[in-house]
């Protein structure tokens, strides 16, 4: 199953797919709130992509805080996601997103990845660590896990 990534944020947003196997996972590229103008038509053009890279589910990282309690940005991904439902008729998965971006910094650091050329990927990375923790898990725990982490609308 081809899945879609996607490390939401305020500011960018970045995007990753897997292969058709669902084996391994690629960055895509990031979407920039700055190149949109609104919300509205970044999710717009998230919807497009979703819909132009011809996957079969989403997976959106939710950074899950480590005291239980939902922050904000929980709850705005939350409402992004249901949004974002609307536009796409594919089924939608959170899966914990803690920590991702600091790792995925590493992970290009330790690449050889300049750091002003990190900036420009690090949401894509992210996406990237968070898809694959997902097809792990989905490996790992097999149908049962997929009904579970589904987004309701």
């Amino acid at each position: 199953m081809r899945v879609l990534g996607i490390d939401y944020g305020l500011e960018r947003t970045g995007l990753a797919v897997s292969d058709p196997s669902g084996k391994v996972v690629f960055p895509l590229k990031t979407l920039r709130l700055a190149d949109f103008g609104t919300r509205a038509a970044l999710l717009d053009a998230l919807a497009d992509t979703i819909h132009n890279t011809d996957v079969e589910a989403c997976v959106v990282g939710l950074p899950l805080p480590l005291e239980g309690e939902e922050t904000l940005i929980c709850r705005q991904i939350r409402n992004v996601t249901r949004r974002l439902m609307r536009r796409v008729m594919l089924p939608f998965y959170f899966m914990n997103e803690a920590l991702t971006s600091y790792l995925a910094w590493e992970d290009l650091k330790q690449s050889g990845v300049k750091a002003r050329k990190r900036r420009d990927v690090l949401d894509q990375q992210a996406a990237v660590r968070i898809l694959q923790a997902f097809l792990a898990e989905a490996e790992k725990q097999g149908p049962s896990f997929l009904t579970q982490a589904q987004v309701q609308a």
